[in-house]
């Protein structure tokens, strides 16, 4: 899957890759950006924790002309005046001027080196509205952040990431010589896949992708021990035998009508259910309104 997304970013995608202290994605970070100069896409990088030279090495030099990079290290608050970009001028406007100004006839590719540094000087809300902007706006193809999750809160990593087509978490692996990918992407149609490759990346900016492989010999099976019966220990039984399950079945329910009982409290039978009333000398009955005393 991770070859898949490499290979072909979709437009309008917005692809993020989540490190932590313990393995930088910086350099799988390189290998997007050489594998999009390769395809023929013009490429800006805004790098506010790395230089130039240092995003440049490795890089195919026969496609630098389509790599541009907007400065924003060592001076990404802009104090010195030694940046040409800065991270107050990450806005929407700003940032598609700056894309705009290269003339390109097609839609570029947008790498943020790195997310973090963005959201500690703007809030997160912002943020994700300036992204989701600019994958709409028609300049801009695909937007590649580098994000480091060990920086923020949980719920700011989980509305950068909800944004995102697919997401990338790297991870070191017991070999020392490659590391860890586990990949997430949503299709278009809303379907999630996810897959766990281990990865190495060459010198050459070039990434090299192995399907995590299964594991061989001993099988650790988990035991699950049997829940213990509350009705063992008990010195009386609470479960019936087929004989007394018989009995019970045919003991009849008070609140259970049957057909006969049903046939005999509804035929009506002489002398039953007649009121029988004789007329005192004290009441007061009117004829005219039989219901006279029932005014208030």
């Amino acid at each position: 899957m991770l070859s898949n997304i490499l290979q072909g970013t979709e437009a309008g995608g917005f692809i993020v890759i989540q490190d932590t202290v313990k393995y930088s994605g910086r350099g799988i970070l390189k290998c997007f950006i050489n594998a999009a100069l390769k395809r023929g896409e013009n490429v800006h990088v805004v790098g506010f924790e790395t230089c130039e030279t240092e995003v440049r090495a490795g890089l195919d030099s026969s496609c630098l002309e389509k790599f541009h990079f907007h400065e924003g290290h060592p001076d990404p608050l802009g104090w010195s005046c030694r940046s040409s970009f800065t991270v107050e001028q990450f806005t929407t406007e700003d940032i598609t001027l700056l894309v705009q100004k290269a003339q390109h006839a097609k839609a570029s590719v947008l790498v943020v080196d790195s997310l973090s540094f963005v959201l500690r000087h703007h809030q997160p809300v912002v943020v994700c509205r300036r992204l989701q902007e600019l994958r709409k706006g028609g300049v801009i193809k695909t937007i590649i952040g580098l994000l480091h999750s060990d920086l923020h809160q949980q719920g700011v990593v989980g509305s950068v990431c909800h944004l995102a087509s697919a997401v990338i978490s790297v991870a070191p692996a017991s070999n020392e010589n490659c590391g860890v990918a586990k990949t997430t992407r949503r299709t278009k149609s809303g379907k999630v896949m996810q897959e766990e490759e281990f990865f190495n990346v060459s010198e050459d900016a070039t990434l090299s992708v192995q399907t995590r492989p299964h594991q061989t010999g001993h099988v650790h099976t988990e035991q699950y021990e049997a829940e213990p019966d509350p009705a063992s220990n008990l010195t009386f039984n609470l479960r019936l035998s087929n004989e007394e399950k018989k009995a019970r079945e045919k003991v009849a329910l008070p609140f259970v009508f049957s057909q006969e009982k049903k046939s005999a409290l509804l035929k009506p039978s002489p002398g039953s259910g007649r009121i029988m009333y004789e007329p005192d000398a004290n009441d007061d009955f009117d004829e005219e309104d039989p219901d006279d005393d029932l005014d208030v």
